[in-house]
């Protein structure tokens, strides 16, 4: 009974270390759960995705297809900001990505599918070399925030934040994807951005890359290669 009772004990301190990115926050203003960013499968249980391969990969939507109810109006050079519910309880690498909803598509209908998505901010860990390894851009935070880029091009977009939780990456499959996409549209970009090649999700990470499959612990580490393109610079 105390064995028991100490896993179901664990199990749910597990639990209450996920989570989830259900609200916005732009120009001062903060959205309802889910009014502006596409309703999540975690919304309730906060679980990760742990298949890089899965094609929940792209929005983590619990209903794909399905776009949240608002678009959000962001002037390129401000910041955007997702809360978290509770807070990022797991050391790892955050995430931004964007992808431009093509002609005939918003925001709210664009999909995400295919090689149409770059790379505009990761976070790189302190203390590589010591048991004290963190990734103070996101440790702990209640909210993370990105810069749009100024010389994007104006138009409907989703921004897709991505928190990589590393705590449980030494063996395939163990690395927890904790991710969101909101619906923005871009204003006073200047159009100048080469994004380079652009990305799919799923596609562009493999379970076996060195920034995915991660030994945290032990040997102690003393480099790490965030996973994915490289962030794309105005």
């Amino acid at each position: 009974m105390k064995f028991t009772t100490s896993v179901a004990l664990l199990a749910a301190a597990g639990a209450q270390a996920h989570y989830t990115f259900p609200k916005s926050s732009t120009n001062g203003v903060l959205s309802a759960e889910w009014e502006t960013i596409r309703t999540t499968t975690n919304k309730y249980s906060h679980a990760p995705v742990q298949d890089v391969t899965s094609a929940a990969m792209t929005c983590y939507e619990e209903t794909p297809g399905t776009g949240a109810a608002k678009i959000v109006p962001v002037a390129a050079g401000s910041n955007f900001t997702f809360t978290v519910d509770t807070t990022i309880g797991h050391p790892g690498p955050l995430h931004f990505y964007l992808a431009k909803a093509p002609a005939g598509k918003t925001a709210a209908t664009f999909d995400g599918k295919g090689a149409v998505w770059f790379k505009i901010y990761q976070d790189g860990p302190s203390g590589l070399g010591t048991s004290a390894i963190t990734w103070p851009g996101s440790a702990g935070k209640s909210e993370v925030s990105v810069q749009i880029p100024k010389c994007v091009a104006n138009g409907d977009y989703l921004l897709r934040v991505e928190h990589i939780a590393l705590h449980s990456a030494s063996s395939v499959g163990g690395a927890q994807l904790y991710i969101s996409c909101a619906q923005i549209s871009v204003t006073g970009g200047t159009g100048t951005l080469n994004t380079g090649s652009l990305v799919s999700f799923p596609g562009a990470y493999k379970a076996t890359d060195p920034g995915i499959l991660f030994q945290l612990y032990w040997p102690t580490p003393t480099s790490y290669v965030n996973p994915g393109p490289a962030v794309v610079k105005c």
